[in-house]
């Protein structure tokens, strides 16, 4: 058997990331929530969904792993800094910004489970 390149491995990577955030999408849509953006990239960062209820928006960051603690854990404070300095510059071009509160949450995605999502995470 031969070993993949390693292109191969990175582009079936991309794959399951996007898969994993599509999955979480819906997650969130059957809870209610509005997806405004998906993998919105800034010079800052990169916000994986923006979702909207009402006046409360959660930044969600989407994580991919065989386990929850996994996934929890992925989430390092230089990304969380990342995700909040994007959030601010997009928070700053909406035109409701002032009534607006945001949260910051994570949703874990584990083969063979539906998503999880754990609001105010961090």
């Amino acid at each position: 058997m031969k070993a993949e390149r390693p292109d191969t491995r990175k582009l079936k990577a991309l794959q399951r990331g996007h898969i994993a955030e599509y999955r979480a999408a819906l997650c969130l849509m059957l809870k209610g929530y509005r997806i405004v953006a998906m993998r919105y990239r800034t010079r800052l960062g990169e916000i994986d969904i923006i979702a909207r209820r009402g006046d409360l928006v959660a930044c969600v960051e989407v994580k991919a792993r065989m386990s929850l603690e996994d996934a929890v854990f992925a989430v390092t404070d230089t990304a969380q800094r990342r995700i909040r300095a994007a959030s601010d510059l997009w928070l700053s071009r909406q035109g409701d910004f002032q009534r607006l509160s945001v949260r910051y949450d994570i949703v874990a995605v584990t083969p063979w489970r539906w998503p999880r999502h754990l609001p105010d995470a961090f």
